[in-house]
């Protein structure tokens, strides 16, 4: 076998690697493999691979040794310390103008930091977000790649070939932007992810107390929903969970313990939302609805204690209510995309990346687990106005927003009476009403903050950034606090 014949090398064989391989090589790329625990290279080759023309190795030494130059190595490694790790294995074997790859879910600032210090070394790092699962990975993943653009000549014909596509053949993979840029776009994904997991959850629930429909009922539901405006992958895959029964013909979805687990990409999220001063509140909720879920002992407990509603209250026409928490999701669904599109813009800003709103919402179309038609909207939006501040001053979303927002109120209303928690629901209808209300009491925290910390603050009547300290109490010196904006 003629050496430096592979077109890139792939580190780490868990499922989401070796099904990137297989896509690679359908799409005619000749693949090299090597992982840590190198039994599973010759595992893979005589089970999953058997057939193809992807090329073991057993070093990390050989697998440099098999890929043409500049040498493009992929990274499907845990993040953390194991990606360094892997890094600085690699680094002796690798020279200038070689092309390290990380597509885990790496934290950004990691991928800040590598792309910098790999420039450095004169070798070219790209961190991306691969997004759609096993299934995904193998058919076709919305890929998300940033970092050193020098780099992205040299890869995007891989990436662009083995992405999902949408209707018009268009690939749902583009350069998003330098260094951490791709991976931030991912977190961003991964957080509203987990909102729209959970309003579909409360969605659920609503459904479930409130009219009383067993799994099969509600199987209907979401396949009826997935047929409109909610059309997406997570809806779609709802509607069938409902429909898989146990041994004992039972729904499984009855047996599954109610708490969830997570891998900390949407803390990421809420976390960076602080950081930047995003009200970001809807992912946030998300994450702590699943940190709720976790005290299931405790929850149990208070259950025999605490008193919910004295009596189950009438919903009403049963259509009508479906139709309000249909119409209460697809609002909330917008807010939770929204918020992640202001974040994405202040992200933009604070690290100098030049963001293509539009072509994210365009990765997203398609392969990954956010999915939807909805995404369309979105990128009309930006297409329409590249400098769009917020999506909710979108003449589409706006319009849609306007005409439901009743229907959205009467399913949180019912939600309230029945004593089923909507904290999603909830914080996306107070986000809403808070952005179109001109005057928030915010005036009254910043008296009382100037009461007690002389603080400062700001008068309508009077240039913005032009403070004032009041003497409260006629007992307070002239003297005020520094401030700061968040």
């Amino acid at each position: 076998m003629t050496n430096a014949s592979c077109d890139i090398g792939l580190i780490g064989l868990a499922v989401m690697g070796q099904n990137l391989v297989l896509n690679m090589n359908d799409h005619g790329f000749k693949v090299a493999i090597f992982n840590r625990t190198v039994s599973k290279v010759d595992d893979f080759l005589a089970d999953e691979a058997k057939g193809t023309q992807v090329v073991g190795a057993h070093s990390i030494e050989e697998l440099a040794s098999l890929l043409k130059r500049p040498r493009r190595v992929m990274l499907m490694v845990k993040a953390g310390d194991t990606v360094d790790q892997m890094i600085d294995h690699l680094l002796p074997h690798l020279e200038a103008g070689d092309i390290i790859i990380d597509g885990g879910n790496s934290l950004f600032t990691d991928s800040n930091r590598r792309s910098k210090d790999l420039a450095r070394k004169n070798i070219l790092f790209i961190g991306t977000g691969v997004s759609g699962g096993e299934e995904g990975a193998r058919f076709g993943p919305s890929i998300m790649p940033g970092g050193n653009p020098a780099a992205w000549p040299h890869v995007k014909d891989i990436f662009q070939s083995i992405a999902a596509k949408v209707e018009d053949g268009t690939p749902c993979c583009d350069w998003v932007g330098e260094d951490g840029a791709g991976h931030y776009v991912k977190m961003v994904h991964n957080g509203i992810e987990y909102g729209d997991m959970q309003l579909i959850g409360e969605a659920y629930d609503m459904l479930r107390r409130g009219l009383g429909l067993e799994a099969e009922a509600l199987a209907e539901v979401f396949a009826e929903w997935n047929k409109g405006e909610l059309d997406s992958y997570l809806i779609e895959i709802t509607s069938q969970i409902f429909t898989k029964k146990d041994e004992d013909g039972k729904p499984i979805v009855d047996k599954i313990l109610d708490a969830s687990g997570q891998k900390g990409t949407g803390k990421w999220t809420a976390n960076s939302a602080l950081d930047l001063g995003q009200p970001v509140t809807l992912i946030g909720e998300a994450v702590f609805a699943r940190c709720l879920s976790a005290l299931k002992e405790e929850r149990v407990a208070a259950s025999k204690l605490l008193a919910g509603p004295a009596s189950k209250p009438a919903v009403g026409d049963r259509a009508e209510f479906i139709e309000n928490v249909r119409r209460a999701l697809y609002c909330s669904k917008m807010i939770s995309y929204t918020q992640g599109y202001m974040l994405l813009r202040a992200a933009a800003k604070e690290n100098g990346w030049n963001l293509n709103m539009g072509g994210i919402a365009l990765m997203w179309r398609g392969g990954c687990i956010i999915r939807s038609r909805f995404l369309a909207k979105i990128k009309a939006a930006y297409d329409t106005n590249p400098a769009l501040e917020n999506l909710l001053l979108d003449g589409f979303f706006s319009g849609a927003i306007n005409q439901y927002q009743a229907s959205w109120r009467k399913a949180l209303v019912h939600a309230i009476e029945l004593g089923v928690p909507t904290p999603a629901f909830s914080t996306a209808l107070a986000f809403y009403d808070g952005y179109r209300t001109e005057r928030l009491p915010a005036n009254l925290l910043q008296a009382q903050r100037d009461f007690f910390g002389a603080h400062t603050y700001e008068r309508i009547d009077q240039p913005r950034g032009k403070f004032f300290h009041t003497n409260w109490t006629g007992r307070g010196g002239r003297v005020s606090s520094s401030t700061y904006n968040a």
